[in-house]
């Protein structure tokens, strides 16, 4: 798994053997940054079911000023921390090892932060992202405007909208639908 973009293009990152954690591919890094644009420049990011870190890596390595990365295993937090170290964007990040529902229904660890861009890449299948993203435009932690990056299989039915929550587009990579939802307050 490399770096498709940035500063850091090119920089190869560790992962895991085996079917726990599931890296977003290359090519659809590569197509999801072409739709966001390269240059995040400021962004605040929030990486959401972290796995490796890669999504949350990839939006450091052009220019976010933040990142903070949830997952409630800790083989992923350990290994976002070690692919943080590689790049050197420790002091840019915050990894918490915790489920990312709980950590939404908190907003203890989140604390004032408002986020520009975040990543929802959960296990395929399991129904996680309908209720994840109406805890996300409910709890008071999105910038305004700012972007919500949903992975899913192709096969998973998303809603259109959801609270403030407004799809802004779908593109489809084989099996894997990205879907982009835009927010903005009143």
């Amino acid at each position: 798994m490399r770096i498709t973009g940035g500063r850091m293009k090119g920089r190869r990152l560790a992962t895991l053997k085996g079917m726990d954690i599931r890296p977003t591919a290359d090519k659809v890094r590569e197509a999801m940054f072409d739709l966001l644009g390269q240059d995040m420049t400021e962004a605040r990011v929030l990486d959401l079911f972290a796995g490796t870190g890669i999504l949350g890596i990839e939006a450091l390595s052009r220019g976010a000023c933040k990142a903070l990365f949830v997952d409630r295993s800790l083989r992923s937090v350990r290994l976002v921390r070690k692919n943080l170290r590689v790049c050197g964007f420790e002091a840019f990040s915050v990894v918490v090892k915790g489920d990312v529902s709980r950590v939404l229904k908190s907003r203890a660890i989140l604390k004032e932060d408002r986020f520009d861009l975040v990543f929802v890449d959960p296990p395929y299948g399991k129904g996680l992202l309908p209720p994840v993203l109406e805890l996300l435009q409910s709890a008071e932690i999105l910038a305004s405007p700012s972007i919500v990056v949903a992975e899913s299989s192709k096969g998973d039915k998303l809603p259109g909208k959801i609270g403030r929550l407004e799809t802004a587009g779908r593109k489809y990579y084989g099996e894997t639908k990205l879907t982009l939802y835009h927010y903005e307050d009143d």
